[in-house]
């Protein structure tokens, strides 16, 4: 009973606690960054875009058969050009877009043959490679953007200061949502394009792989049966 005494007289004694208020949703957090967050926002639509974009267009563009050479093969061994030009009509790949310009040439010097097909080839990286350089761009400037935001945070804290002669957490509240949220989501939009950049490269590394090894399989078929 005493201890019970005791133990109500401590609780009242202690200071009310405010209760804390409900947690914001994260397009409220966002909107805390300051008209910072409004650029990396659009930097990270971009390179969402890009990234979806150009993930479909690689994969559609490393759908080949296994053996496709070996109809090639046949169709130009037998003299049947206009089978071999059909056949590679057929798909809309760099690989086959590469072997129709070879086809069309046979008969020609082989150094034409190939100096035709390397072209061909070049171009067809060069549609591979289309908007990925925006993804390096928002890699290197959505950080900047990012320390901008920190920059005018800090401002506004120092700001804020000077206008009311002291300090509280009220007062630096809002220049400290505003520098971390930027940087941080400067930051994760920055790591999002540089990692999309680098698997999308990895990927037309490998579709150029086989643009030569085809490539070269298709100059020993024309050199082998002249």
């Amino acid at each position: 009973m005493i201890f019970f005494q005791i133990t109500t007289a401590a609780t009242s004694a202690l200071p009310d606690v405010p209760e804390v208020q409900g947690s914001m949703s994260l397009l409220d957090l966002l909107f805390k960054g300051g008209w910072v967050i409004i650029p990396i926002l659009f930097l990270s639509l971009l390179t969402i875009y890009i990234i979806i974009e150009r993930t479909l267009v690689l994969s559609r563009a490393s759908r080949i058969k296994t053996g496709f050479m070996d109809g090639i093969k046949n169709s130009i061994v037998k003299g049947d050009l206009n089978s071999a030009l059909s056949a590679v009509s057929q798909h809309d790949t760099p690989v086959f877009a590469m072997l129709k310009r070879g086809i069309g040439r046979i008969g020609s010097p082989l150094k034409e043959i190939e100096n035709s097909m390397e072209s061909a080839g070049k171009v067809e990286i060069l549609k591979l490679e289309k908007n990925m350089s925006y993804l390096g761009i928002v890699a290197a400037i959505a950080p900047m953007l990012g320390f901008v935001g920190t920059i005018s945070g800090v401002i506004k804290i120092f700001y804020n200061i000077s206008l009311a002669d002291n300090i509280s957490i009220g007062l630096i509240a809002g220049g400290l949502y505003e520098k971390m949220i930027t940087s941080a989501a400067g930051l994760i939009v920055g790591i999002i394009a540089h990692t999309g950049y680098q698997l999308l490269n990895m990927k037309i590394e490998s579709i150029t792989y086989q643009m030569e090894k085809s490539g070269l399989e298709f100059v020993d078929i024309i050199t082998d049966h002249k």
